[in-house]
């Protein structure tokens, strides 16, 4: 589709990580070009998301390990991943430039996965698409109204600010 001379491509998110003992959900926004080709969470090698969780929970291997190995770690510590859009059109990888987004079903989510207590978003833009998509509809269907939120800098390249500077905020994690 051409829009104002540049092309937007309609993306498709991953699917949860979640299990039935996870307390914590972290969500995104949208997975960014590199996570989606490779079909992984915070698959960017600049990506600070996996050395913020091995950093937190000072244990295992370090972030290097295989991407399976990185899942089961975050599972192990009561951590889920999911985004908060199925899909969206974006041309490369910035939130500034989703358009049409589609919300997850949360819902669904959280019928089958009741134990979910907190839900840390992975920056502003998640936590800003949540209260518009999906808490509406949440409330109305009186589901999650248990949930604590908490918005912590996102892990992306993109956003400006060290790996200590973020950890600061991110060790909320392992507190929850």
């Amino acid at each position: 589709m051409e829009t104002a001379g540049h092309a937007e491509y309609r993306l498709q998110g991953l699917p949860p990580v979640i299990h039935a003992s996870s307390r914590t959900l972290i969500l995104g926004s949208m997975p960014g070009a590199v996570s989606l080709s490779k079909q992984e969470y915070y698959g960017h090698p600049r990506n600070h998301f996996w050395p913020l969780l091995y950093a937190i929970w000072g244990e295992g291997s370090p972030p290097e390990t295989a991407y399976r190995d990185r899942l089961d770690f975050a599972l192990e510590q009561g951590v889920g991943l999911w985004d908060v859009l199925a899909g969206c059109e974006r041309e490369g990888s910035l939130d500034a430039d989703i358009r049409k987004p589609e919300a997850n079903d949360f819902i669904l989510l959280l019928n089958e996965y009741p134990t979910i207590e907190r839900v840390f978003f992975n920056g502003k833009t998640a936590e800003q698409l949540y209260r518009k998509q999906v808490l509406p509809q949440l409330l109305k269907q009186e589901k999650g109204t248990h949930i604590k939120y908490d918005t912590l800098p996102s892990s992306s390249p993109a956003r400006a600010m060290s790996l200590q500077d973020k950890l600061v905020d991110w060790r909320k994690l392992g507190d929850a």
